[in-house]
């Protein structure tokens, strides 16, 4: 028997909280020190405290699809050059894509932290950059490479005892469209992991690395005993689930299957997606690091939700990735847009396990990004621009509540749609028209939230790329609720030129061209006819269903 005494459960619960907060922390000092849009308003970030053994201590809010990605660049650094590469005041740079996970554009960065010359953990943030020198600005929607894709950085430092690495900064800095926003961003981050580095310290000296570790240790036991008890609560068997994306971008006519298999043994649970697809030539294919994020997201939304992600939370859970699939990309394998099939498999994950959960699984939901990406020059600055945008959807019904509408997919979590003031202000368009996309949302006793309708004016000519996916499989309802209605987008409605089209690269626009685009609803739950009158009047009354539907879908006049 082990004499050590019991951790005081009161510490465990400060310890928890200040890692907690130093996360929000380094996250607030890089979303106020960044100098894109995407970032400073949408908070297409992350960021995490890590332990010496790379185990997740803290993660601020942010994009659940790296939730807990962070810590494979730490142990992918330490792999390639050993334990004793860490030294202080260092600080690191990856975004390669097989190791990461993500696309090139997702650039993490971090850094050990020591207390009296001890390694006691890491800090570690990503940010999407605006351009890191791919093919098209911004990024490609037909990729067929990694190396069409931008410059792919392997581990290597970025800060060396204090001091910046000037041949890797000008490295980064002559291969990016927009080196001035990009190097703030750089230095953002840099700034965000110092922070995290200062408050890990104070931790330490606080409390003791002792005490730290012993709270460690209780706070990872107590996720995985909670976690454990909800699995052993969903009946042992295999459950099965499958969908297709419309296509990788550059084969428009092949639909992408995507397929999961979920086990359930007593209080473990195996996903396995090496049924799937082979890596595309397209750009939809992922390494295999963030197909176990994404798994984890799936997992995550079922099982004990309200508990932060932490490094007991996944012990229960294994994921099965075959190498070469659209889930575990080889080199040369496109990566850009590598989160369309981990969003269709995240809904899939609610899918297969509605039988064994019917109280706690949604419709799906609208399910991708819907990326928006607009280049060009500005007349107001002489200078060139690129914005990427996602855009919202509706999200799935579940028992007890319609879907919500207009919100970003579950793959970017707390990720914001750029304000049409600051878009307007930064780029050479007008938004015409945005709103809710009335009946988008499935039919059921709870309803699918509705999409959206947003609408572009260019001012100057400019060129777009769009990748809206999910028509194949638009999102579905469960127990008797509806699909949802599809995405799509049209370029000059209503025009002569009029064009349909859910995918394209550098289409061309002139001064006075529109695009209007239509994301998808979630889907509904439980049958129509059961739907309360009063609720689909209030619908009527709020927009988000047609007088039309009312009388046809539920027989209300």
């Amino acid at each position: 028997m082990s004499n050590q005494k019991p951790i005081d459960p009161v510490v465990v619960e400060i310890i928890r909280n200040a890692l907690k907060s130093s996360a929000d922390d380094m996250n607030a000092i890089l979303i106020r020190s960044a100098y894109t849009p995407l970032i400073y308003e949408c908070g297409d970030c992350v960021v995490a405290l890590l332990d010496d053994q790379h185990q997740v201590l803290g993660q601020s809010a942010g994009l659940p699809i790296f939730l807990g990605n962070l810590e494979t660049c730490t142990k992918a650094t330490e792999e390639r050059f050993g334990r004793e590469v860490w030294q202080p005041g260092d600080v690191w740079i990856l975004n390669d894509s097989y190791l990461g996970g993500t696309h090139l554009n997702d650039v993490t960065i971090f850094g050990p932290v020591f207390v009296d010359g001890e390694l006691v953990g890491f800090t570690a943030s990503r940010a999407h950059w605006i351009d890191v020198g791919s093919k098209d600005p911004g990024g490609s929607m037909d990729s067929t490479s990694i190396f069409q894709e931008g410059l792919r950085l392997g581990p290597q430092k970025l800060v060396e005892g204090g001091r910046e690495v000037h041949q890797v900064i000008d490295t980064i800095s002559t291969n990016v469209r927009f080196p001035y926003p990009t190097m703030g961003d750089m230095r953002g981050m840099i700034a965000c992991i110092t922070m995290g580095q200062q408050r890990l310290e104070e931790i330490v000296r606080r409390w003791g690395l002792e005490t730290l570790r012993a709270a460690r240790d209780e706070i990872f036991a107590q996720t995985e005993r909670l976690e454990r008890e909800v699995i052993r609560g969903i009946p042992d068997g295999v459950y099965t689930a499958e969908g297709f994306l419309d296509n990788d971008g550059v084969d428009l006519d092949t639909p992408i299957p995507v397929k999961l298999k979920i086990t359930v043994s007593g209080e473990d649970i195996e996903f396995d997606v090496t049924e799937s697809a082979d890596q595309t030539v397209g750009p939809v294919n992922c390494g295999t690091s963030q197909t176990v994020s994404a798994c984890r997201v799936g997992y995550k939304l079922l099982v004990s939700p309200d508990v932060p992600g932490n490094g007991g939370s996944f012990r229960p859970m294994t994921v099965q990735v075959r190498e070469g699939s659209v889930f575990g990309a080889q080199a040369p394998a496109a990566c850009q847009w590598y989160f369309s099939h981990l969003g269709l498999l995240i809904d899939l994950v609610a899918k297969a396990l509605a039988p064994a959960l019917p109280d706690k699984v949604a419709g799906a939901s609208h399910g991708d990004s819907m990326i928006v990406l607009v280049a060009g020059r500005d007349p107001r600055t002489e200078r060139d621009y690129v914005s990427l945008e996602a855009t919202l959807g509706g999200w799935g019904a579940w028992d007890g509540s319609d879907g919500e509408s207009a919100l970003i997919n579950n793959v970017n979590g707390s990720l914001k749609d750029i304000p049409t003031e600051v878009f307007e202000t930064r780029f050479p368009f007008r938004i015409t028209e945005y709103g809710f996309r009335p009946d988008s949302g499935g039919a059921g006793k709870w309803r699918g939230g509705n999409g959206v309708i947003r609408e572009y004016e260019a001012l100057e000519d400019c060129t777009v790329s769009l990748w809206f996916e999910r028509s194949i499989t638009p999102a579905w309802g469960l127990f008797g609720g509806a699909d949802a209605t599809p995405p799509e987008v049209i370029v000059n409605p209503a025009r002569p030129d009029e064009r349909r089209l859910l995918k394209c690269n550098g289409l061309r626009l002139r001064k006075g061209d529109v695009f209007r685009c239509h994301t998808g609803g979630g889907g509904g739950f439980g049958d129509p006819g059961e739907r309360d009158r009063e609720a689909v009047r209030i619908d009527v009354l709020d927009g988000h269903v047609s007088a039309a539907a009312a009388r046809e879908v539920y027989s209300v006049g």
